[in-house]
Parts: C-alpha cells; sequence; structure tokens
C-alpha cells in the first residue's frame, strides 16, 4: 500500500473567510502568464489547438510499473482531455485545462505526475536525497474529492514506490502529521487542514515542484482564495501548474491567469457546459408546495439511481424525511452531518442501500458513483456553475443520463436565464 492515510471516512472542516480577507495580489510566487491589466474587463482565454484523438496507453511510453496500474484499473485508451493534457504536462508545461465533466480529467493530471516522479530528477535541490520533502500538491474543495483523487492516485500508483496521502478535516490530525513529516511524494489536501498543519509547522511544502488545483474555479473563489493564496506563498516559485475544472467563469480568469507561468489553455467539449450525453428537462409545478407531491410520486418509480439536490441543510433533511416517510429508500448528504453518516450515506447510495441520495452542493464535485440515472433539482440553481457541476454527477463517460429541474411559476424566469447562461435547451414539461 503506498498510501500513507488510509481513513477517508471522515469530512473536512469547510473554512470560511470574510470578502475582505486576504488581497488578491502578491504572494503567489509565480508572475502573470500574461500581459494583463486590472481593468474592469477581464483577461480572456484563447485555447490552443492539441490533438484529443485518444491513443493506447501502452503508446505514451509510460513507466512498466505505472502501466501496471493502468491496466489494473482498466485503461485502454485515453479519453480526449488525457490525449490533450498528459503530453503538454509531462512537458513541463503549466496548464489550464477545461472538459466537462466525468470526461476523465483526474487521471489527466495524475498519469503525467507519476510517470514525473517515477522517471525525472528532482528540480529542487531541497529534495535531492533529502526526507520529509514532498514534491506534489493536489488541492481540492472537498473532502470527497480529495478522496476520490488519493485513490485514483493510490490505484495508478500500486506497483510504484510513490507515496500519498490526503489531508482534510473532520479526523484527527496524528496520522496526517506523520505522513506530511516523512515526505509523502503527493499530498492531495483540502485548504484548510493544510492550512491547519503549516500553522503547527507540520507540512514542509519548500520542495513543491507540482501544484494541481482541481475543480480551480471553485478553488478561487471567495470562500476558498485566501487559503489558496497563503498555501501557494509557501511553494517555490520554479514550479509547474496545473489547473482543471468543468467551468472557468471569465471572473475567475485572471486569478488563474496570476498564479501560473505562461499557461495554456486546453479546452475539450464546451467550455462551463454539461456533457451532451444528457437530456434537460424543466418539469413545471404549480407551487413549490406541489413539487413534494411530484417528487414522490417519480421516485415510487425510479429507472436508476436518483440524486436530488436541494439548495440548503435544512432543506436536505426536511426532504429526506418526508420522501422516507413517503416509503422511499433515501438518505441525505450535507456539510453538517456527521463524519460517519456522510460516510454511510455515500456508501449506502453506491451499494444501493438508498435509491435516493439528497445532497446540497457538496456532493456536485468530486461525488463519482456509476450508474446515477437521473439528477433533479428540487429548485432552480442559483448560477450557471451549479447547474453544471450537479448535472454532471450523471451523463458520464458518454452514459446516457437526465436532469429534471422542478420550477414553479416564481422560477420561471430564473429557468430562463439559465438557459441562456448555460447554452442549453430546457425540455418543458408540465403539471400545471
Amino acid at each position: 500500500m503506498n498510501s500513507i492515510t488510509t481513513d477517508h471516512q471522515h469530512p473536512r472542516r469547510r473554512r470560511r473567510h470574510p470578502a475582505g480577507g486576504q488581497g488578491r495580489r502578491g504572494g503567489t510566487g509565480h508572475r502573470p502568464a500574461h500581459t494583463t491589466t486590472h481593468s474592469s474587463s477581464a483577461p480572456t482565454l484563447e485555447p490552443i489547438d492539441c490533438d484529443t484523438t485518444p491513443v493506447a496507453f501502452t503508446a505514451l511510453a509510460l513507466d512498466s510499473r505505472l502501466l501496471e496500474g493502468v491496466r489494473d484499473l482498466g485503461y485502454k485508451e485515453t479519453r480526449p482531455i488525457q490525449s490533450a493534457v498528459i503530453p503538454l504536462a509531462l512537458g513541463g508545461q503549466d496548464l489550464i485545462a477545461c472538459a466537462e465533466t466525468g470526461t476523465g480529467k483526474t487521471a489527466a493530471f495524475v498519469v503525467p505526475t507519476l510517470q514525473t516522479l517515477l522517471t525525472a530528477a528532482p528540480r529542487h535541490a531541497a529534495n535531492a536525497g533529502a526526507a520529509g520533502k514532498s514534491r506534489v500538491l493536489v488541492l481540492a474543495p472537498t473532502r470527497e474529492l480529495a478522496v476520490q483523487i488519493e485513490d485514483e492516485i493510490h490505484g495508478l500508483a500500486y506497483h510504484t514506490g510513490v507515496t500519498s496521502a490526503a489531508v482534510y478535516g473532520g479526523i484527527e490530525m496524528g496520522a496526517q502529521e506523520r505522513a506530511l513529516k516523512a515526505g509523502v511524494d503527493i499530498i492531495v489536501a483540502t485548504p484548510g487542514r493544510l492550512i491547519d498543519h503549516m500553522r503547527q509547522q507540520n507540512a514542509d511544502l519548500s520542495g513543491i515542484e507540482l501544484l494541481v488545483l482541481d475543480e480551480a474555479d471553485r478553488m478561487m473563489d471567495m470562500g476558498f482564495w485566501p487559503d489558496v493564496r497563503r498555501i501557494i506563498s509557501a511553494l517555490p516559485s520554479a514550479r509547474q501548474t496545473l489547473l482543471f475544472s468543468a467551468t472557468m467563469p471569465n471572473e475567475v480568469v485572471r486569478d488563474a491567469l496570476e498564479i501560473t507561468r505562461e499557461a495554456k489553455y486546453v479546452q475539450v467539449g464546451q467550455r462551463s457546459k454539461p456533457a451532451q450525453s444528457i437530456t434537460h428537462i424543466a418539469e413545471n409545478v404549480a407551487s413549490n408546495s406541489a413539487k413534494l407531491d411530484w417528487l414522490i410520486e417519480h421516485l415510487r418509480r425510479p429507472k436508476g439511481p436518483v440524486l436530488v439536490f436541494s439548495r440548503t441543510k435544512i432543506g436536505a433533511d426536511r426532504l429526506a424525511r418526508r420522501l422516507a416517510a413517503a416509503g422511499i429508500k433515501c438518505v441525505a448528504l450535507h456539510a453538517d452531518r456527521s463524519q460517519d453518516q456522510r460516510r454511510a450515506a455515500v456508501e449506502g447510495f453506491r451499494g444501493g442501500k438508498y435509491h435516493v441520495l439528497v445532497a446540497t452542493d457538496i456532493a456536485a464535485r468530486g461525488l463519482d458513483i456509476d450508474g446515477i440515472h437521473t439528477v433533479i433539482n428540487f429548485e432552480v440553481p442559483d448560477s450557471p456553475e451549479s447547474y453544471v457541476h450537479r448535472v454532471g454527477r450523471t451523463g458520464r463517460l458518454d452514459e446516457v443520463g437526465q436532469a429534471i429541474t422542478l420550477v414553479s411559476p416564481e422560477e420561471r424566469r430564473a429557468v430562463t436565464f439559465l438557459e441562456k447562461s448555460v447554452g442549453v435547451r430546457l425540455e418543458l414539461r408540465s403539471d400545471v
């Protein structure tokens, strides 16, 4: 086992910051990738031409030990985002990569990362023959996503000597402290918990050669950005930086450029849009109170696992209780649930104990469960990015899925705005 941290049963502590937190300039350790000024207009990203043709992993000249892990996971050919990214990442290029949800972005950075660790000499003198010096840092916004990434690393690196650790809140810091002080090769962390370790001087980041931000748009909003900038300021300036996301709103592009060096922008599929394998439906109901009746009736004959999104934690709990009272096997998932409850919810849904998972946006990123047939928005999502990430839990890897949004009369204008912003047409159905 290469993974140092093996207990993945507990969630991170969400750390929120006031909007007037740390400034957005200075301390990043990288000069801007493009010549831009802080005017009222945001810089734009122009995608480069790149080959997305699938190729056999055996044709990539990967280390034989890494290829064993690739075979173990059943990977045969690269997916388009992997075809585009892997050669550039292996060449040391900074990247901003955008691709639809469920298209293989995790392997797109894990494979070149492991290949570099297995074949390239350390770039920093601090890592040459020294203990306690990690070489790669991956930052993710949620515990669930950090666990998923570290699991992918562990699977692909199983036959190698590469070590990794997942660092997130909600569990004791002791095992994480030991892993960090041992200098695991790859740290996969949520920002808040890594900051906790930095305060206690458990994490030496002076040898980091590669920084990866997964779900980069979320990492650069004000909930995470001050912590992320503080972490980046502790990293060497001579590093490679890779940013990955399904959405890249214009308002975060400047921040993305500031923490990269002459980054190339890779876009596979449509930027900030859901996968084309998803059918989008707007279900008009007479009122907000009528939504529950519609949902109960629909869920009594589901075609497969259903993920229902609620805007609030209180709303998710209330909805789950009412569905359970109607005889539907369901469970709630949100940040205020205990560590064991969150683990049991995800595992129970994945294993078929529950047919329905009622969740807040904590499940919109990092929840990778095969076979989710339908995503239902109980309320119209409050942003285009939220819609894209939510519906991206279905229709993954080109599987067919459907996304249903329940729309009360007062929400119809919001649906029109959502359609224009996301660039999809919601098929209209009506019970009114």
